[in-house]
């Protein structure tokens, strides 16, 4: 009795020494998060508080994962934490990522969250090159990356450098080309300066919609042999299963729909695909081990659910979701539209401020200007006064020394009596006399008509001082702020008011409407888009294919290359496979 109290006492010792919670660390492509857990919790417990704590509605795209080993694995839903082979260490690290892939980012993707971690997980594996991407597609994607970050383009604000610490290209398209650092950002920015307008939640969906048409969008690649030993890969996305040679993860070797596929199975390491088609062998192959077994088959499974749901009619929840985002885009474009009109009304009344500005300076000038020609007619008058008052003493003192030549003259007149040869002396001397008084009387006139001529600069001088005056009494006289004609009252300097009264919206039915109608018509100018999307990547290729090194193209550059001469994409290629019979595309994967 005493030994079975004693070991009840030990139990419950022990019960209470084992901890009832761990803590686990979240790390999302923003952020990270930590919780504290209860040792019960499954799987599905803590994914959903993730999804509560970042408003992700759209839970099916995303699950935890952690790295086990050489590989990784998802955290399963039905399965105590714990359970799995999580990492021991606490705080365990999960990874809170997209699993599955959208077929199209655009229609799929509804909530703006759920679009903001496809965007920055893309982004980051275009980065890291798990994601091939051509360097034409790498440019334009790098611009709505920006876009995305910065918003609108202003040259005022993004200055040469200003992308000096972004990561924006991939580190094999920069070593590809014989570019600087500031060549990259020149060819970037440039592309930027295009994308004004946009939001950056269009500019992050642009950039989604490029990178799922990059071949390796999307696709989980496995090792696998067939029957014949032969080594290959084994693609996993949105559309089927894909079959690669290990040295082209571009370009798939034969393909198999979702819907083709009637069951997938695996023993070991052997896995089993059951075609839809009876009269279809089923298709073998091997993996290198259980584990990957597992992970291929969640993925599997989880791809044709999402396959065969996107056929169908979306559930309810789905439906609301879609309902509640297009009345917030509906409102998002109302408000845009508002923010555009202010944003234009007030841009007219900044201009409208610096042409009254200009005409102010320049009013200012010709004031200016008629001062000064005030003051050089003034300074000419006085100058021309003084030459007059000169030249009339200067005629005073000439006709005074006439009068004296004169006075002499009659005086040697009276003298010359006084004997022939004084007669014969003044009567020279009287001709000199004669002859000076002749010259004082020319000099006389002439300094008489100077004196005249300088009179009238005088009356001409005062008349244009005159008229100086009165036009600088005209420009003092105006008006400095006179509205202009076709503007605005309220864009008069120096204050400047914008009336709300003008500027409100009523979110009504007819707005919805119209947004309606600009949606079809989005949709009607898709192909439009397209081409200008083929045109803008093949401008930008040429603009840098001189700077090209050969040399230094990868394998998959080459196979990209190629594939791009010969008009092969991604859709098209998938296209072409799959119009082969099931029966011939399992035949040929076996021959491999």
């Amino acid at each position: 009795m005493a030994s079975a109290l004693a070991a009840r006492m030990g139990l419950n010792s022990l019960l209470r020494k084992q901890p009832r919670s761990f803590n686990v660390r979240i790390c999302t492509m923003e952020s990270d998060m930590e919780f504290s857990c209860e040792v019960k919790w499954k799987g599905k417990d803590l994914f959903d508080l993730v999804c509560r704590t970042l408003g992700l509605r759209e839970t099916w795209f995303f699950g935890l994962r952690y790295d086990i080993k050489d590989t990784v694995a998802w955290l399963k839903m039905e399965k105590k934490v714990l359970d799995q082979e999580v990492p021991k260490d606490e705080p365990i690290t999960l990874h809170f990522l997209a699993k599955f892939y959208p077929e199209n980012a655009e229609e799929e993707l509804v909530q703006d969250i759920t679009q903001r971690l496809f965007f920055l997980q893309v982004k980051k594996r275009i980065l890291e090159e798990e994601i091939h991407c051509p360097p034409e597609a790498s440019v334009l994607l790098a611009s709505y990356a920006v876009h995305a970050k910065y918003g609108d383009y202003d040259p005022n604000l993004h200055k040469p450098g200003f992308l000096a610490e972004e990561e924006l290209l991939p580190k094999r398209v920069i070593n590809l080309y014989q570019m600087t650092a500031e060549m990259w950002e020149e060819r970037i920015t440039a592309c930027y300066a295009e994308h004004r307008g946009r939001t950056r939640d269009e500019a992050e969906m642009e950039y989604l919609k490029i990178a799922q048409d990059l071949d390796m969008y999307g696709v989980n690649y496995f090792l696998i042999r067939n029957k014949k030993g032969t080594d290959l890969l084994l693609g996993v996305d949105a559309l089927g299963l894909h079959i690669y040679e290990p040295d082209n993860r571009l370009t798939p070797k034969c393909s198999f729909p979702w819907n083709e596929i009637r069951n997938i199975s695996y023993s070991d390491k052997e896995f089993t695909i059951k075609p839809l088609d009876k009269k279809t062998n089923v298709f073998k192959f091997n993996s290198s081990r259980l584990r990957v077994n597992k992970l291929i088959l969640q993925l599997c499974i989880g791809n044709h659910d999402l396959f065969m749901r996107r056929r169908g009619l979306d559930s309810i929840e789905v439906q609301q979701m879609k309902a509640q985002a297009r009345e917030e885009r509906a409102r998002k474009q109302v408000e845009r539209q508002r923010l555009q009109r202010e944003k234009q009304l007030r841009e007219d009344a900044e201009r409208a401020r610096d042409e009254l500005e200009r005409r102010l300076r320049q009013m200012q000038d010709e004031s200016h200007m008629a001062n000064e020609a005030l003051l050089r007619s003034e300074q000419t008058a006085d100058l021309l006064a003084e030459k007059a008052q000169i030249a009339e003493e200067e005629a005073k003192l000439l006709a005074q020394k006439a009068a004296e030549a004169e006075s002499e003259m009659q005086r040697i007149k009276v003298s010359a009596i006084r004997g022939q040869e004084e007669r014969r002396i003044m009567e020279h001397k009287m001709l000199e006399a004669e002859m000076m008084a002749l010259k004082m009387a020319e000099e006389s006139e002439r300094r008489a008509k100077e004196a005249e001529l300088l009179k009238q600069d005088l009356q001409e001088a005062r008349e244009s001082e005159r008229r100086a005056k009165h036009k600088l009494l005209e420009i003092t006289s105006r008006a400095v702020y006179t509205q202009s004609p076709g503007l605005p009252s309220s864009s008069m300097p120096p204050d400047l008011s914008f009336s709300r009264e003008n500027l409100s919206f009523d979110f009504k039915d007819t707005d919805m409407k119209r947004l309606s109608m600009e949606i079809e018509k989005e949709k009607v100018e898709y192909m439009e888009k397209s081409k200008h999307l083929q045109e803008q990547l093949n401008e930008l290729k040429t603009e840098i294919e001189s700077l090209k090194l050969k040399e230094r193209e990868t394998p998959l550059d080459i196979i990209h290359n190629q594939n791009a001469e010969q008009g092969t994409n991604k859709q098209n290629n998938f296209k072409k496979l799959t119009l082969q019979s099931t029966k011939s595309r399992v035949a040929y994967f076996e021959e491999l």
